[in-house]
């Protein structure tokens, strides 16, 4: 028996894979690493997103919010699976997930998404 191990993104919290391309300047020449570490804005494809952000209920007569364990509501992140995020490196996380690295970026930290739509013509 496999088991099989799901990576859940938590909260505002987006899934980026980075683009591996990005030392690649629009001449065609290669960057070094050192130059890639210094830029403050990167680009990857998202790749998971989290529920978003946590509304708490207003309405509840408790004073604690957490006492009446009734289902979440979040409002929706707009980055979604396939765009591509620019983003600001620094508030990013870097980890390593079954063999591939990834980077857990604060939705605040995400400066633009660029979206492919198809369009018939």
């Amino acid at each position: 028996m496999k088991a099989k191990k799901n990576l859940i993104v938590v909260g505002d919290r987006v899934l980026i894979e980075p683009d591996e391309r990005e030392g690649l300047t629009t001449a065609g020449l290669y960057l070094p690493p050192t130059v890639k570490e210094k830029e403050k804005v990167h680009g990857g494809y998202v790749i998971k997103t989290g529920p978003g952000y946590l509304v708490h209920d207003v309405n509840s007569s408790s004073d604690d919010p957490w006492r009446h364990r009734k289902k979440p509501k979040y409002i929706p992140l707009q980055a979604m699976e396939g765009d591509y995020a620019i983003f600001l490196k620094d508030p990013a996380t870097e980890i390593e997930f079954e063999g591939k690295k990834y980077l857990i970026v604060p939705h605040s930290a995400i400066l633009a998404l660029i979206r492919t739509e198809i369009v018939e013509e």
